[in-house]
């Protein structure tokens, strides 16, 4: 195992190679300025031989990090060392990662001590780390973003980066007390060192270019960092990339951005709504709900934009947030609604159906006549749902289900036959009186 991972540590340093020169450490001792390395060659073979020569912090992570992923079921087995070891060795690429992880983060954690920084460290730590996040998935995208953040605050990895709120929850609570937050103190050298590392990856494989969207999306939590660290720019120039998976990423981080930078982020939208590819839109489209709540009119034109679209998901996507125009428009709503209920795709028909009970609680007497639409048009599946809207409204709502009811017996009397028996089993009763009061043999009074 030792020798897998001093194996992977090497492939790790020959990529890295190629990023030079390296950033200065975040924190240094003023009496004692380091030194920044100019031999490469030399920087590697030191590298290696801390790593050969610590060789009880290896066994150290290696027992932590089995403790942590092999199944216990292993250890109640009558050869629990041998099942392990084997269970390791179908591993190891996986377990000599995490290793190469973690004794880079004791070197970045003694590099960013705040009393005493170990400059020696940083350089072969950041060096090591570059290497080391080569892929858009496992230790790289968290233990390496944890890594990176701790870097641009300068802060040791592990640390708590911000104080959480005092209340009642504590015991020594008291709501009189004013005692101010401390947020995260963002360290401007820092900074420049986490950024480095990210223009790496930014200028570098495609997998790599992944990994920083995977960190751009976890740095947008971190609102002190979004614009120190330039997010908004790189998330701009990403939405270009022509590996689809990382404007795809985007649109899902893209309400963040909004949350963090209105006009980087509405420059985003406008970007990624400009791709043509299928999988952009439909990713779009998911969010689009998120961008409603944020935006709100200018929302509007995406929504337009996706109604006509040729693409039943991402059709079906925009159909489903129709209903966030009765936030800003009611007539708007209304309007739009009876446009789609017209619309030929049935899975938008289907859809609108979630939307007609605020419909009706706000235009309870249907003028645009939207619901008798939808039942003498609609497939079997959009009838069902609207039989189960309309036993419901008889339920609770009897002046409206007598609306809807007689503009469609106008319409098509037969159409209704599927309603009659279905609330025949529940109230026959029911059921007569109302056939009656739609053919003008009783008065609607004796169905109150």
């Amino acid at each position: 195992m030792r020798e897998c991972a001093r194996t992977y540590l090497q492939s790790c340093l020959k990529d890295s190679s190629t990023d030079w020169p390296l950033p200065l450490p975040p924190l240094m001792d003023p009496d004692f300025p380091p030194l920044q390395p100019k031999d490469i060659e030399k920087l590697i073979e030191k590298t290696l031989n801390i790593f050969d020569a610590e060789s009880t912090v290896f066994e150290r992570h290696l027992k932590s990090i089995v403790e942590i992923i092999v199944p216990y079921k292993m250890s109640l087995s009558e050869e629990p060392f041998e099942k392990h070891e084997r269970w390791l060795i179908n591993r190891k690429e996986e377990v000599a990662e995490r290793i190469l992880f973690a004794i880079c983060t004791d070197w970045i954690s003694r590099a960013l001590d705040e009393i005493a920084p170990d400059t020696d460290r940083w350089w072969i730590a950041i060096f090591v780390l570059n290497g080391l996040c080569n892929k858009p998935y496992g230790q790289s995208v968290y233990q390496g973003y944890h890594l990176l953040e701790s870097i641009a605050l300068a802060s040791r990895p592990g640390a708590w980066h911000s104080t959480k709120e005092s209340g009642p929850h504590d015991m020594n609570w008291d709501s009189s007390a004013k005692v101010p937050r401390i947020g995260i103190r963002v360290h401007e050298d820092g900074v420049k060192a986490a950024s480095w590392l990210m223009e790496n990856l930014e200028q570098s494989s495609e997998n790599r270019n992944m990994l920083l969207i995977e960190w751009v999306a976890l740095l947008l939590e971190r609102k002190e960092l979004v614009s120190p660290l330039n997010i908004g720019e790189i998330m701009l120039r990403s939405a270009d990339a022509d590996f689809i998976q990382i404007p795809m990423k985007l649109c899902v981080s893209l309400p963040r951005l909004i949350e963090a930078d209105l006009e980087l982020g509405l420059e985003l939208l406008e970007k990624l709504s400009k791709r043509q590819e299928i999988k952009i839109q439909r990713s779009l489209s998911d969010v689009l709900t998120r961008l409603f709540k944020r935006i709100e009119w200018k929302a509007v034109p995406y929504l337009e934009k996706m109604l006509l679209s040729e693409d039943k998901t991402v059709l079906a996507a925009a159909s489903s947030t129709v209903g966030d125009l009765q936030y800003l428009d009611e007539t708007l709503f209304a309007d739009k609604l009876n446009q789609l209920s017209k619309h030929q795709d049935p899975i938008v028909k289907r859809n609108l159906v979630s939307h007609l009970r605020s419909y009706i609680s706000l235009f309870p007497d249907d003028e645009r006549e939207i619901f008798s639409t939808l039942w003498l048009d609609g497939d079997e599946v959009l009838a069902i749902r609207l039989r189960e809207l309309l036993l419901r409204m008889e339920d609770i709502n009897t002046e409206c289900f007598g609306l809807i009811t007689s503009r469609i017996h106008q319409k098509n009397p037969s159409s209704l036959f599927p309603l009659w028996d279905v609330l025949d089993v529940r109230k026959p009763d029911r059921t007569i009186l109302w056939k009656k009061y739609l053919e003008g043999i009783s008065e609607k009074s004796e169905l109150d």
